[in-house]
């Protein structure tokens, strides 16, 4: 059965259209990726799947349940997580501390394979240090765990890689991996087109807020509406 499935979404900002007539689905297990110039309406799209933002129409349904414009607490509730660009932990309490703020949130109990996510990113040993204390990159590490601590069926990710050094981006593919194997489908928003082609069996993209595009990455990216989107150019009119 399906997950969750997008349909026509919209959104706009008074006279400013942010995205339309958005439509896809993620499969149970599914993993799917989304890509597409600045400004394409990416992180707007996950904001409203996940109640951040409202919808201007269109709907989002959760295991044949509308949980369109439903607050995101309400969202978390159901089993629908996102994560964040930037870092976004509560930086004044300890590493343990956001976690269980993470798992009340979800209202769902901790996940399984919780505590092997913090063995992989080496926070195990640093549960008591306040987070803010933490390098750069066990912080991003730190926020994704903690979308994981809800207990979600539906992981929503918003550049996961960005900020991280090349070396540190495989713990991106590590996470990824353990929480499918927890049961979680992952929609991914990146600008690392190497750890799409990596990661990701299908991609959407996203251009000027409609979707240009959705297929496997090797298809997709050959074609010349997509490279045009990217570089303002095909090879065939530089």
């Amino acid at each position: 059965m399906t997950e969750l499935r997008v349909e026509s979404l919209a959104k706009r900002f008074g006279g400013l259209r942010v995205f339309q007539d958005i439509s896809f689905n993620l499969p149970e297990g599914g993993l799917l990726g989304v890509i597409g110039p600045n400004g394409a309406g990416k992180t707007t799209l996950i904001n409203v799947i996940s109640g951040r933002q409202s919808a201007s129409g269109g709907r989002v349904i959760l295991d044949g349940r509308d949980i369109t414009n439903r607050p995101a607490h309400a969202v978390s509730r159901l089993g629908l997580a996102r994560s964040f660009q930037q870092t976004n932990t509560f930086k004044n309490v300890s590493v343990s501390e956001n976690i269980a703020r993470a798992i009340r949130f979800g209202g769902r109990g901790a996940p399984v394979g919780l505590d092997r996510m913090l063995d992989a990113f080496g926070l195990t040993p640093r549960l008591g240090e306040i987070s803010d204390k933490l390098p750069y990159g066990l912080q991003k590490m730190l926020g994704l765990v903690m979308a994981f601590a809800t207990s979600p069926k539906i992981l929503l990710l918003d550049e996961p890689a960005a900020g991280l050094e090349r070396t540190e981006r495989q713990n991106v593919d590590t996470f990824v991996h353990n929480a499918r194997q927890a049961g979680a489908s992952v929609l991914i928003v990146e600008h690392d087109m190497d750890l799409i082609r990596r990661l990701c069996p299908r991609i959407l993209v996203l251009d000027a807020g409609v979707l240009l595009a959705d297929g496997p990455p090797a298809v997709v990216l050959a074609r010349p509406d997509v490279i045009a989107a990217y570089l303002g150019e095909t090879e065939e009119t530089a």
